[in-house]
């Protein structure tokens, strides 16, 4: 499955698209105030893809981007949140004051 990535500004997007249709996504910010944090605000996953492991691929992307990019990352969104709590390897880009 192919997920793909959209940037305009400081708000972003990773997402699954079929047929021009959006079947998951994953929005998230960069902090103006505080800049190298990237805000991950929701994340939905169609009914047709639920069970498929596509979130856990959305998270990874987003903490893909962060390495790649110098950010940390502030999980708002519970999902994500949990997937990154869960995930000792991702622990290196979870933001902390």
């Amino acid at each position: 499955m192919q997920i793909h990535h959209r940037q305009d500004h400081h708000r972003g997007l990773f997402f699954v698209e079929r047929e021009g249709s959006v079947l998951a996504e994953m929005t998230y910010h960069l902090s103006e105030s505080q800049p190298g944090k990237m805000v991950i605000e929701h994340t939905e996953v169609s009914e047709e893809l639920k069970g498929q492991g596509v979130g856990l691929q959305l998270v990874h992307h987003a903490v893909d981007y962060a390495r790649a990019n110098g950010l940390k990352i502030l999980p708002l969104c519970p999902f994500a949140a949990a997937i990154i709590n869960k995930k000792p390897e991702f622990q290196d880009v979870l933001w902390s004051e």
